[in-house]
């Protein structure tokens, strides 16, 4: 029988309450999340009302998914626990944020915070050689927030950090005006940093938000973000 090796991550009170960040299964009978969750069963008796209970998401290879996604070889599965609800660390919003409020949320949440990186984009008055007049952002609902959450979560687990928030905007955006934030708190500075540019340039990679550039040759949606 062909082996069928799939990386399995859980985070936050999944983490505490499984033991462990990750396991790898050679489940060749679990051809789908729901599958896989069952042969975990086997390792983990508790495994599926803890998933129930915790309301967790469901990841497969960084994309949110659900019971029924099927699974091949080699693919990443993460379940993840609801995060941003009440601690406003993971925002999409229209209106503007304030960054030393930002700043200062992130810097509370651990007194053993030594170094903070932040990232702060801004709209700009040039791109690709045309005057841009303002930017329009525009968001798939749900997802884009579950997409940041994915990246807050991943970044957690990734970099000895210890509190990372991100917040973008959407709407009208004036020039100068504020778009996106990263904030990133950590004992050491190289950790802060690393974690930072991380969050921001897996941000661009992943998460439903699309820019349009009003200028006075016409309207352009940008398809890469440099």
């Amino acid at each position: 029988m062909l082996r069928h090796m799939i990386t399995v991550k859980f985070f936050a009170m999944l983490r505490q309450t499984i033991g462990t960040n990750e396991v790898t299964v050679d489940a060749a009978s679990a051809t789908t999340v729901r599958e896989l969750i069952d042969c975990l069963g086997d390792r983990f008796p508790e495994i599926s009302k803890t998933i129930q209970d915790s309301k967790a998401m469901i990841a497969v290879n960084h994309d949110f998914s659900d019971i029924d996604t099927p699974l091949k070889d080699g693919d990443e599965v993460a379940f993840i626990p609801p995060m941003s609800g009440g601690s406003g660390l993971v925002r999409i919003q229209r209106e503007d944020f304030s960054v030393d409020a930002e700043i200062a949320r992130v810097k509370s949440s651990s007194s053993r915070t030594g170094g903070i990186a932040v990232f702060l984009g801004t709209a700009r008055d040039l791109s690709r050689g045309r005057t841009v007049a303002r930017l329009d952002f525009e968001h798939y609902p749900d997802m884009a927030e579950k997409q940041l959450e994915l990246i807050r979560a991943r970044a957690l687990d990734k970099f000895d950090i210890l509190e990372a928030a991100v917040i973008h905007r959407f709407g009208a955006i004036d020039i100068g005006e504020n778009i996106v934030l990263v904030v990133v708190g950590a004992e050491h500075r190289q950790e802060a940093f690393a974690a930072c540019r991380w969050c921001i340039d897996e941000l661009k990679q992943i998460t439903p938000i699309w820019k349009k550039e009003i200028t006075p040759e016409g309207d352009f949606w940008v398809e890469e973000h440099p």
